[in-house]
């Protein structure tokens, strides 16, 4: 499995965020191949991380791609700094 943690900061209004996450993004996740997972997380003090998995690092990159053009498309209002993204293989699950 490989996983894809992106990190939020600044987030402007995490309702909505969440919100838009929730009905427009998760559903474009649960279409691409190999999907397994995603966790959109309140950090708190506007922080937001995500967690998106997939059973293959061509699920995965694909899932980088399709959530720029989200943030960059629904959310950029909400979400205005890039985020922190770290991709790579899953090595203990539980």
């Amino acid at each position: 499995m490989y996983a894809v943690v992106r990190r939020y900061e600044g987030v402007t209004d995490p309702v909505e965020a969440g919100r838009r996450v929730d009905e427009g993004f998760v559903p474009l996740l649960r279409r691409i191949p190999g999907f397994v997972a995603y966790y959109w997380v309140d950090g708190g003090d506007g922080v937001m991380v995500s967690t998106s998995v997939f059973e293959d690092p061509g699920g995965a990159e694909e899932s980088v791609e399709r959530a720029a053009d989200f943030v960059r498309d629904h959310l950029t209002s909400l979400l205005p700094t890039p985020p922190q993204v770290t991709a790579g293989q899953v090595v203990a699950a539980g």
